[in-house]
Protein backbone atom coordinates (compact mmCIF):
# COMPACT_ATOMS: atom_id res chain seq x y z
CA UNK A 1 0.00 0.00 0.00
CA UNK A 2 1.14 3.18 -0.89
CA UNK A 3 0.14 6.48 1.16
CA UNK A 4 0.53 9.89 -0.20
CA UNK A 5 -0.18 13.51 1.65
CA UNK A 6 -0.19 17.07 1.13
CA UNK A 7 -1.60 19.93 2.51
CA UNK A 8 -4.72 20.88 0.04
CA UNK A 9 -5.52 23.99 1.87
CA UNK A 10 -6.12 26.17 4.68
CA UNK A 11 -8.86 27.05 6.98
CA UNK A 12 -9.96 30.79 7.86
CA UNK A 13 -8.69 30.02 11.11
CA UNK A 14 -5.20 28.85 9.38
CA UNK A 15 -5.01 25.36 10.29
CA UNK A 16 -3.61 22.65 7.37
CA UNK A 17 -6.40 21.12 5.59
CA UNK A 18 -4.27 17.74 4.85
CA UNK A 19 -5.38 14.79 2.00
CA UNK A 20 -4.40 11.20 2.23
CA UNK A 21 -4.05 9.46 -1.14
CA UNK A 22 -4.00 5.57 -0.20
CA UNK A 23 -3.30 3.76 -3.48
CA UNK A 24 -2.85 -0.29 -3.60
CA UNK A 25 -1.25 -2.78 -6.32
CA UNK A 26 -4.06 -2.68 -8.81
CA UNK A 27 -4.32 1.22 -8.77
CA UNK A 28 -7.60 1.56 -6.99
CA UNK A 29 -7.18 5.06 -4.52
CA UNK A 30 -8.82 6.21 -1.48
CA UNK A 31 -8.50 9.78 -0.33
CA UNK A 32 -9.31 11.00 3.16
CA UNK A 33 -9.45 14.88 4.15
CA UNK A 34 -8.94 15.54 7.88
CA UNK A 35 -11.63 17.86 7.41
CA UNK A 36 -14.16 16.52 9.23
CA UNK A 37 -12.45 12.57 8.87
CA UNK A 38 -13.81 12.61 5.11
CA UNK A 39 -14.00 10.24 2.62
CA UNK A 40 -13.31 12.70 -0.75
CA UNK A 41 -12.72 10.03 -3.28
CA UNK A 42 -12.60 6.37 -4.22
CA UNK A 43 -11.23 5.46 -7.67
CA UNK A 44 -12.30 1.53 -8.75
CA UNK A 45 -12.29 -0.48 -11.75
CA UNK A 46 -16.08 -1.44 -13.12
CA UNK A 47 -16.52 -4.69 -14.79
CA UNK A 48 -14.33 -3.54 -18.08
CA UNK A 49 -11.54 -2.55 -15.79
CA UNK A 50 -12.33 1.05 -15.98
CA UNK A 51 -11.39 3.39 -13.07
CA UNK A 52 -14.28 6.06 -11.76
CA UNK A 53 -14.58 7.69 -8.44
CA UNK A 54 -17.69 6.16 -6.84
CA UNK A 55 -18.55 8.47 -3.60
CA UNK A 56 -19.75 12.11 -4.24
CA UNK A 57 -17.30 15.12 -3.47
CA UNK A 58 -15.93 18.45 -4.34
CA UNK A 59 -13.42 20.00 -6.23
CA UNK A 60 -11.76 22.30 -3.54
CA UNK A 61 -11.05 21.63 -0.29
CA UNK A 62 -13.10 24.81 0.59
CA UNK A 63 -16.13 23.26 -0.42
CA UNK A 64 -16.00 20.84 2.53
CA UNK A 65 -16.46 23.78 5.20
CA UNK A 66 -19.82 24.29 5.86
CA UNK A 67 -21.36 21.81 3.32
CA UNK A 68 -24.51 20.87 4.31
CA UNK A 69 -24.79 17.69 2.85
CA UNK A 70 -21.93 16.81 5.51
CA UNK A 71 -20.46 14.95 2.38
CA UNK A 72 -18.32 12.26 3.17
CA UNK A 73 -17.68 13.35 6.71
CA UNK A 74 -17.97 12.05 10.24
CA UNK A 75 -21.15 12.70 12.04
CA UNK A 76 -21.04 12.64 15.99
CA UNK A 77 -20.77 12.86 18.93
CA UNK A 78 -24.10 11.24 18.56
CA UNK A 79 -25.01 10.86 14.68
CA UNK A 80 -28.85 9.59 15.04
CA UNK A 81 -31.48 12.37 16.16
CA UNK A 82 -31.78 13.21 20.29
CA UNK A 83 -35.49 14.30 20.22
CA UNK A 84 -35.65 17.71 20.96
CA UNK A 85 -32.00 17.87 22.30
CA UNK A 86 -32.57 17.03 25.66
CA UNK A 87 -31.36 14.07 27.33
CA UNK A 88 -30.85 12.77 30.73
CA UNK A 89 -27.85 10.65 31.80
CA UNK A 90 -27.43 9.65 35.97
CA UNK A 91 -30.51 11.67 36.91
CA UNK A 92 -28.93 14.78 35.25
CA UNK A 93 -30.87 16.10 32.54
CA UNK A 94 -28.68 18.03 29.69
CA UNK A 95 -29.87 20.22 26.23
CA UNK A 96 -27.62 20.00 22.92
CA UNK A 97 -27.57 22.10 20.34
CA UNK A 98 -30.34 20.91 18.07
CA UNK A 99 -30.20 21.78 14.27
CA UNK A 100 -32.76 19.31 12.95
CA UNK A 101 -36.45 20.75 13.31
CA UNK A 102 -35.87 21.33 17.37
CA UNK A 103 -33.80 18.09 17.63
CA UNK A 104 -30.38 17.33 17.71
CA UNK A 105 -28.81 15.10 14.79
CA UNK A 106 -25.06 14.72 13.71
CA UNK A 107 -23.61 15.91 17.16
CA UNK A 108 -25.18 19.47 16.36
CA UNK A 109 -24.33 22.20 14.20
CA UNK A 110 -20.95 22.02 15.20
CA UNK A 111 -20.30 18.12 15.22
CA UNK A 112 -17.41 16.19 14.05
CA UNK A 113 -17.70 16.62 10.60
CA UNK A 114 -16.98 20.73 11.17
CA UNK A 115 -13.84 20.02 12.84
CA UNK A 116 -10.05 19.96 11.86
CA UNK A 117 -8.73 16.28 13.13
CA UNK A 118 -4.98 15.19 14.10
CA UNK A 119 -4.18 12.68 10.97
CA UNK A 120 -1.02 10.25 10.97
CA UNK A 121 0.06 7.34 8.70
CA UNK A 122 0.55 3.92 10.35
CA UNK A 123 2.24 1.77 8.19
CA UNK A 124 -0.55 1.37 5.93
CA UNK A 125 -3.31 3.00 7.28
CA UNK A 126 -4.35 6.24 8.31
CA UNK A 127 -5.40 7.08 11.76
CA UNK A 128 -7.35 10.53 12.36
CA UNK A 129 -8.17 12.00 16.13
CA UNK A 130 -10.44 14.28 18.10
CA UNK A 131 -9.90 15.59 21.19
CA UNK A 132 -13.99 16.80 22.37
CA UNK A 133 -14.37 18.95 24.85
CA UNK A 134 -16.46 18.82 28.03
CA UNK A 135 -19.79 21.11 27.33
CA UNK A 136 -18.90 20.32 23.62
CA UNK A 137 -22.33 20.98 21.91
CA UNK A 138 -24.08 20.31 25.28
CA UNK A 139 -22.51 17.09 25.69
CA UNK A 140 -21.30 15.83 29.11
CA UNK A 141 -17.58 14.55 29.64
CA UNK A 142 -14.43 14.83 27.44
CA UNK A 143 -14.14 12.41 24.68
CA UNK A 144 -11.15 11.01 22.86
CA UNK A 145 -12.05 9.52 19.29
CA UNK A 146 -9.96 7.76 16.69
CA UNK A 147 -11.17 6.81 12.80
CA UNK A 148 -8.54 3.74 11.54
CA UNK A 149 -8.92 3.87 7.79
CA UNK A 150 -7.37 0.77 6.21
CA UNK A 151 -8.01 -0.20 2.66
CA UNK A 152 -6.08 -3.19 0.67
CA UNK A 153 -5.13 -4.76 -2.44
CA UNK A 154 -9.02 -6.30 -2.60
CA UNK A 155 -10.43 -3.44 -2.56
CA UNK A 156 -11.88 -3.48 0.87
CA UNK A 157 -12.71 -0.19 3.09
CA UNK A 158 -12.35 -0.74 6.62
CA UNK A 159 -13.44 1.81 9.07
CA UNK A 160 -13.12 1.37 12.92
CA UNK A 161 -14.19 3.60 15.48
CA UNK A 162 -12.59 4.37 19.11
CA UNK A 163 -13.89 6.70 22.14
CA UNK A 164 -13.31 6.66 25.79
CA UNK A 165 -14.55 9.67 28.02
CA UNK A 166 -14.27 10.76 31.48
CA UNK A 167 -17.54 10.56 32.41
CA UNK A 168 -20.52 9.21 31.06
CA UNK A 169 -21.92 10.28 27.90
CA UNK A 170 -23.54 9.46 24.62
CA UNK A 171 -21.46 8.41 21.53
CA UNK A 172 -22.65 7.16 17.88
CA UNK A 173 -20.28 7.64 15.46
CA UNK A 174 -20.68 6.73 11.57
CA UNK A 175 -19.71 8.33 7.86
CA UNK A 176 -22.67 10.19 5.51
CA UNK A 177 -20.66 8.45 2.55
CA UNK A 178 -22.44 9.09 -0.89
CA UNK A 179 -22.10 6.26 -2.80
CA UNK A 180 -22.70 5.99 -6.50
CA UNK A 181 -21.17 3.19 -8.41
CA UNK A 182 -21.37 3.99 -11.52
CA UNK A 183 -19.46 7.17 -10.92
CA UNK A 184 -19.95 10.55 -9.10
CA UNK A 185 -20.86 12.17 -12.16
CA UNK A 186 -23.07 9.57 -14.27
CA UNK A 187 -26.26 10.81 -12.92
CA UNK A 188 -29.07 9.52 -10.42
CA UNK A 189 -28.65 6.30 -8.05
CA UNK A 190 -32.23 5.35 -8.74
CA UNK A 191 -31.49 2.22 -10.65
CA UNK A 192 -28.95 0.87 -8.32
CA UNK A 193 -30.43 -2.15 -7.12
CA UNK A 194 -29.78 -3.10 -3.06
CA UNK A 195 -30.35 -5.63 -0.50
CA UNK A 196 -30.71 -5.09 3.48
CA UNK A 197 -30.34 -7.87 5.99
CA UNK A 198 -32.91 -5.98 7.30
CA UNK A 199 -37.03 -6.91 7.58
CA UNK A 200 -38.04 -4.08 10.67
CA UNK A 201 -37.64 -0.35 10.73
CA UNK A 202 -37.65 2.38 13.21
CA UNK A 203 -40.99 4.00 12.53
CA UNK A 204 -41.12 7.70 13.60
CA UNK A 205 -43.54 10.73 13.63
CA UNK A 206 -43.42 13.37 10.84
CA UNK A 207 -40.75 14.78 11.73
CA UNK A 208 -39.12 11.56 11.96
CA UNK A 209 -38.45 10.49 15.94
CA UNK A 210 -39.07 7.40 16.92
CA UNK A 211 -42.23 6.58 18.14
CA UNK A 212 -40.41 3.09 19.92
CA UNK A 213 -41.69 1.02 17.52
CA UNK A 214 -40.35 -1.21 15.21
CA UNK A 215 -42.48 -2.06 12.04
CA UNK A 216 -42.07 -4.86 9.11
CA UNK A 217 -41.04 -3.91 5.92
CA UNK A 218 -42.85 -7.04 4.22
CA UNK A 219 -45.25 -6.08 1.86
CA UNK A 220 -43.82 -1.98 1.83
CA UNK A 221 -41.57 -0.26 -0.31
CA UNK A 222 -39.61 -0.51 2.50
CA UNK A 223 -38.50 -4.24 1.99
CA UNK A 224 -35.51 -4.67 0.67
CA UNK A 225 -34.50 -8.14 2.20
CA UNK A 226 -34.38 -8.85 -1.79
CA UNK A 227 -32.82 -6.91 -4.47
CA UNK A 228 -34.83 -4.36 -5.41
CA UNK A 229 -34.13 -0.90 -7.28
CA UNK A 230 -33.79 2.68 -5.12
CA UNK A 231 -36.58 3.79 -7.78
CA UNK A 232 -39.51 1.62 -7.08
CA UNK A 233 -40.11 3.15 -3.44
CA UNK A 234 -39.40 7.05 -4.22
CA UNK A 235 -42.00 8.87 -4.32
CA UNK A 236 -44.51 6.45 -2.66
CA UNK A 237 -46.80 7.16 -0.34
CA UNK A 238 -45.90 4.97 2.13
CA UNK A 239 -43.90 6.12 6.02
CA UNK A 240 -43.09 9.99 4.56
CA UNK A 241 -41.40 8.72 1.20
CA UNK A 242 -43.19 11.29 -0.52
CA UNK A 243 -42.62 14.66 2.04
CA UNK A 244 -38.83 13.14 2.39
CA UNK A 245 -38.71 13.02 -1.46
CA UNK A 246 -37.26 9.58 -1.65
CA UNK A 247 -35.35 7.00 1.55
CA UNK A 248 -34.30 8.35 4.90
CA UNK A 249 -35.17 5.73 7.09
CA UNK A 250 -33.34 3.87 9.27
CA UNK A 251 -33.18 -0.12 9.14
CA UNK A 252 -32.94 -2.92 11.54
CA UNK A 253 -29.96 -5.39 11.37
CA UNK A 254 -31.30 -8.89 11.38
CA UNK A 255 -29.57 -11.23 13.95
CA UNK A 256 -27.37 -8.55 15.29
CA UNK A 257 -25.21 -9.14 18.21
CA UNK A 258 -22.98 -6.22 19.86
CA UNK A 259 -19.49 -5.90 19.12
CA UNK A 260 -19.88 -8.95 16.48
CA UNK A 261 -18.95 -8.12 12.57
CA UNK A 262 -22.59 -9.23 10.87
CA UNK A 263 -23.75 -8.18 7.12
CA UNK A 264 -25.64 -5.32 6.65
CA UNK A 265 -26.39 -5.73 3.00
CA UNK A 266 -24.96 -5.54 -0.36
CA UNK A 267 -25.30 -2.81 -3.21
CA UNK A 268 -25.12 -3.06 -6.91
CA UNK A 269 -24.97 -0.71 -10.18
CA UNK A 270 -26.33 -3.19 -13.20
CA UNK A 271 -24.70 -0.68 -15.59
CA UNK A 272 -21.05 -0.69 -14.44
CA UNK A 273 -21.62 -3.89 -12.96
CA UNK A 274 -19.99 -2.37 -9.43
CA UNK A 275 -21.01 -3.65 -6.24
CA UNK A 276 -19.96 -3.48 -2.37
CA UNK A 277 -21.10 -5.28 0.50
CA UNK A 278 -21.44 -4.08 4.23
CA UNK A 279 -20.90 -5.49 7.32
CA UNK A 280 -20.78 -4.03 10.63
CA UNK A 281 -20.84 -4.46 14.33
CA UNK A 282 -23.39 -1.48 14.54
CA UNK A 283 -27.52 -2.48 14.99
CA UNK A 284 -28.99 0.01 12.22
CA UNK A 285 -28.60 1.18 8.68
CA UNK A 286 -29.45 4.18 7.75
CA UNK A 287 -30.55 4.53 3.79
CA UNK A 288 -30.70 7.68 2.82
CA UNK A 289 -31.28 8.53 -1.11
CA UNK A 290 -29.58 11.70 -1.10
CA UNK A 291 -33.23 13.87 -1.60
CA UNK A 292 -31.78 17.20 -1.03
CA UNK A 293 -28.54 17.25 -2.52
CA UNK A 294 -29.65 19.93 -5.51
CA UNK A 295 -29.10 23.41 -4.81
CA UNK A 296 -27.20 23.22 -1.59
CA UNK A 297 -23.60 21.60 -2.44
CA UNK A 298 -20.27 23.44 -3.69
CA UNK A 299 -19.12 22.42 -7.06
CA UNK A 300 -18.30 18.89 -7.56
CA UNK A 301 -15.41 16.82 -8.52
CA UNK A 302 -16.31 16.52 -11.93
CA UNK A 303 -17.37 20.69 -12.06
CA UNK A 304 -20.90 20.55 -11.69
CA UNK A 305 -23.72 20.51 -9.28
CA UNK A 306 -25.18 17.26 -7.96
CA UNK A 307 -28.67 16.81 -8.44
CA UNK A 308 -31.40 14.84 -6.16
CA UNK A 309 -30.16 11.29 -5.61
CA UNK A 310 -27.33 11.81 -7.24
CA UNK A 311 -25.93 9.22 -4.90
CA UNK A 312 -27.31 7.37 -1.93
CA UNK A 313 -25.61 7.09 1.72
CA UNK A 314 -25.74 3.60 3.78
CA UNK A 315 -25.14 4.86 7.43
CA UNK A 316 -24.28 2.02 10.12
CA UNK A 317 -24.76 3.23 13.70
CA UNK A 318 -26.51 3.01 16.49
CA UNK A 319 -30.72 3.64 17.16
CA UNK A 320 -31.84 7.51 17.20
CA UNK A 321 -32.66 8.62 20.28
CA UNK A 322 -31.67 5.68 21.99
CA UNK A 323 -30.88 8.22 25.12
CA UNK A 324 -34.41 8.71 25.63
CA UNK A 325 -35.48 4.76 24.84
CA UNK A 326 -34.66 2.35 26.90
CA UNK A 327 -36.32 0.07 25.09
CA UNK A 328 -33.62 0.71 22.52
CA UNK A 329 -29.49 -1.03 22.63
CA UNK A 330 -27.63 1.77 24.72
CA UNK A 331 -25.28 4.19 23.27
CA UNK A 332 -24.10 5.25 26.19
CA UNK A 333 -20.44 5.20 27.00
CA UNK A 334 -19.24 5.66 30.13
CA UNK A 335 -15.63 6.24 32.07
CA UNK A 336 -13.53 3.44 31.59
CA UNK A 337 -15.26 1.18 29.09
CA UNK A 338 -14.36 1.37 25.18
CA UNK A 339 -16.42 2.25 22.48
CA UNK A 340 -15.29 0.36 19.69
CA UNK A 341 -17.57 -0.57 16.18
CA UNK A 342 -16.34 -1.05 12.89
CA UNK A 343 -17.81 -0.91 9.27
CA UNK A 344 -16.82 -2.91 6.45
CA UNK A 345 -17.00 -1.69 2.74
CA UNK A 346 -16.58 -4.73 0.55
CA UNK A 347 -16.22 -3.34 -3.21
CA UNK A 348 -15.92 -5.21 -6.31
CA UNK A 349 -17.86 -6.42 -9.36
CA UNK A 350 -20.32 -8.64 -10.79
Amino acid sequence: MEIEQYIWGMTPEGEAIVLYTMRNASGAELRLCNYGAAIVGLTLPDRAGHLDDVVLGYKRYDGYIGDPALCGKIAGRCAGRIAWGRMEIDGSEYRLDTNDCGSHRYGGTHGFGTRVWEGRVETNRVVMSLLSEEGDQGYPGTLGVEVVFDFDDEQTLEITYLARTDRTTVVDLTHRLYLNLAGEASGDVLDHELQLAASRFVATDDRQIPTGVLTATAGTPLDFTTYRRLREGVGSDYDLLRMLRGYDHTFVIDNWQPHILGVAGSLRDPKSGRCVEILTSQPCLTLYTGNRLAGGCPETKSGGRYADHAGVALECGGYPDAVNRPEFPSTRLAPGDLYCEKTVYRFGTY
